[in-house]
């Protein structure tokens, strides 16, 4: 009965006309993500302008960790729309399956076509749909052409890794070491390693979902490559504040990051204009994939929200139109997952901030070679692990990356309950 109380509401209130929604609606997100749902809200405002939205920066880990703690205590102090990335999206329809709203019930399914099947995979439990894709991660090489140019580093040269570490040393001699090819958050994050290990087609777990798999050979390379470029002294350690900081002074000669990143570097540094360009990332090994997803998001809807029919016109404004998505590639640089903006004469356009460089063509043209991974509810039991794991493998605490990586393995099956894949 209280089921079918609510969906006639919604019923009502998806009928209804946009002058009839009002209110507030609040929307938790973080850092360039939030700046880019605000660009969105010029466009609501003009079909709902009796609708007030709030768009809350809380940073992306309160983000997480305000969700976890508002769905178990049953759905408290959580806000209409809540950002979520996918590889943590399965945490709570395990967890807490009631806290959000299966968007089906407010017109999801007619829009599901719009975006690609593997956006979907992890904001759907069985057939309901508890999130709606938002953006991608593709990975690039984000760098300074008039730091490459100074120490003769042509990008375009760069396919391998070990080209990569190869430029690097150039890097090194040109400016004494002060200038690196990448700030790697070790001992923070393993965000390089994960970025390797899906161009390597491995991740932690299997794409079922059943099994751990992040000791297979794939991720072997990937560790080994994290080792490699330390070894080589090509790369310098920093969390997400100092690789900032670090690109802001002119200490990084490249950044590697999903596409998202272009906002952060645009935003942060607008006195660099014309100085950045971007590459894919370099392969394994010569003719290897160049390809990588690190990041994407959605948005759900809390179960708790008191004003579901204005926060599900405001996610589908934002996301499933091509004007939302646009404007917050425009804005920040998402990348959007609607099949229909990634095809708006926006996208080969020549950005003044790239060097004229068509960058958002360069990073589209990777998304077909992504592999596929899946985060699974034990997205965060994994990643604490590994970070552990490749930091105490950095500094020598284990032999080789095969052994690091079975103890990574061992701990997470502990973890998960989830067995080592043969």
């Amino acid at each position: 009965m209280k089921k079918f109380a609510l969906m006639t509401a919604l019923a009502l209130a998806s009928a209804a006309s946009a002058q009839s929604l009002s209110g507030t609606v609040t929307v938790w997100s973080w850092d360039a993500a939030a700046k880019a749902l605000q660009s969105t809200v010029p466009s609501f405002n003009k079909k709902y302008p009796n609708v007030k939205v709030n768009v809350v920066d809380l940073g992306n880990q309160n983000v997480y960790d305000r969700g976890l703690a508002g769905c178990a205590a049953g759905g408290v102090d959580m806000p209409d729309v809540y950002s979520i990335e996918n590889n943590e999206a399965e945490v709570f329809w395990a967890r807490f399956p009631n806290c959000f709203v299966d968007l089906n019930t407010l017109g999801a399914d007619k829009v599901a076509k719009n975006f690609p099947a593997f956006k979907w995979t992890e904001l759907m439990a069985g057939n309901k749909r508890y999130a709606m894709p938002w953006d991608s991660g593709p990975v690039v090489i984000f760098y300074r052409r008039d730091l490459y140019q100074q120490a003769g580093v042509n990008p375009t040269a760069i396919k391998t890794w070990d080209d990569f570490i190869a430029a690097g040393k150039k890097v090194n001699a040109k400016f004494d070491g002060k200038v690196k090819m990448g700030i790697v958050g070790n001992g923070q994050d393993d965000e390089w390693f994960r970025m390797l290990a899906n161009q390597n087609n491995c991740f932690y777990f299997d794409n079922a979902g059943t099994s751990v798999t992040v000791n297979k050979p794939g991720c072997v390379d990937a560790l080994n490559t994290v080792k490699k470029l330390y070894d080589a002294q090509v790369v310098a350690t920093g969390d997400w504040g100092g690789q900032i900081t670090s690109f802001k002074s002119g200490k990084s000669a490249s950044a590697m990051f999903g596409a998202w990143y272009e906002g952060t570097i645009r935003t942060n540094a607008p006195d660099q204009k014309g100085k950045w360009g971007v590459y894919p990332m370099p392969a394994s090994k010569p003719g290897g994939v160049r390809a990588a997803n690190l990041g994407g998001s959605a948005l759900a809807l809390p179960s708790s929200s008191k004003n579901k029919a204005a926060a599900y016109a405001f996610m589908e404004n934002a996301l499933a139109t091509t004007g939302g998505q646009v404007a917050m590639l425009k804005s920040q640089g998402l990348v959007p997952s609607l099949l229909s903006a990634t095809k708006d004469p926006y996208v080969k356009v020549a950005q003044p901030y790239w060097g004229n460089q068509k960058v958002w063509q360069t990073i589209l043209d990777t998304l077909g070679d992504v592999p596929q991974a899946r985060g699974t509810q034990y997205f965060q039991d994994a990643r604490q692990v590994m970070i552990v794991v490749q930091a105490d493998y950095i500094k020598g605490k284990y032999k080789t990356a095969k052994e690091a990586l079975d103890d990574a393995a061992k701990k997470i099956s502990s973890a998960t309950g989830l067995p080592v894949a043969k």
